[in-house]
């Protein structure tokens, strides 16, 4: 029988998918799938989840959030283990789940799974770490890194629009210098994000962004007068287009290099980043998922 490695974590979201196991296990088994499961746990680091990975292993089953599919990826590429990912949305922030069109649903995003082929898709890379959806810096990428935990799992996304009103009076400055084939840009900005997926906090601000194109989608939000920022934040709310927008830059590469002096972080998918200098970089095809309903 075939196995697929089950690496959860209890926590994210409502920390519902305790009580789906045994669905998942079941829905497996009527395909020939043996499911082993690890479980995310402070004790024990997420590297434990591989030490029996061998041929028998068809794929790997993420349940969690951005943050969780992050971390299984990094380790898997840290150990060169090639083999496909699906992903079970239970996490507060399931952006590129929902990018690729995985129901939310257990049994429904099970039998897609498990009904699917195997599809290459990119991955950025910033520095040595990877990432499957968002990468950014400026205005609100201290949120995740500051949110009180218990607050981001009892109201998920809307927590971190309350973070971000929170800080609005703190709208200052970033001075940044980003390089690339395509665009140089050297002054100051509040937000940038580049993407390998389409939306943050569920709304899609990279509308044009596809995951296998070799490419990233970058957003640069310029530093100016507040009714700018207030139009294109509201654009956003929208899901309107933010090309040819005043204040927006936004072009697509396959490499940059960012450059900043200032006391900010970096972000990637709701998790802490790497400092700055900074080379991100698009891996075309880096990995494999299964579910995707992506063409």
């Amino acid at each position: 029988m075939n196995k697929v490695k089950f690496i959860y974590n209890p926590y994210s979201g409502e920390s519902t998918i305790t009580s789906d196991l045994d669905q998942i296990i079941m829905m497996h088994q009527k395909y020939k799938y043996t499911i082993v499961p690890y479980r995310i746990c402070n004790e024990y680091p997420i590297s434990d989840a591989f030490f029996d990975i061998d041929e028998g292993y068809k794929y790997v089953l993420i349940a969690g959030g951005d943050g969780t599919i992050d971390s299984v990826v990094n380790e898997m590429k840290k150990k060169e283990i090639d083999l496909p990912i699906a992903i079970l949305p239970v996490g507060t922030a399931n952006d590129f789940a929902n990018y690729i069109g995985m129901p939310h649903d257990v049994y429904d995003a099970c039998y897609q799974i498990l009904n699917s082929d195997v599809k290459k898709i990119d991955l950025g890379k910033i520095n040595d770490k990877y990432f499957v959806n968002v990468a950014s810096t400026g205005l609100f990428t201290d949120i995740s890194q500051k949110m009180d935990m218990n607050l981001k799992n009892t109201i998920g996304k809307l927590a971190y629009y309350v973070k971000g009103i929170e800080q609005l009076p703190n709208f200052r400055k970033l001075k940044i210098k980003v390089t690339s084939d395509e665009v140089l840009f050297d002054g100051d900005m509040y937000l940038m994000l580049v993407f390998n997926g389409q939306t943050a906090g569920s709304m899609r601000f990279a509308y044009k962004a596809k995951v296998d194109d070799g490419l990233l989608d970058v957003i640069i939000i310029k530093a100016g007068n507040m009714k700018n920022i207030l139009n294109i934040f509201i654009k956003m709310l929208r899901n309107e287009h933010l090309e040819n927008v005043e204040g927006i830059v936004y072009f697509k590469t396959s490499k940059l290099e960012i450059e900043c002096h200032e006391d900010i972080v970096t972000d990637i998918d709701g998790e802490r980043g790497p400092d700055f200098p900074l080379l991100i970089t698009c891996e075309k095809g880096g990995i494999s998922v299964i579910g995707s309903k992506i063409q």
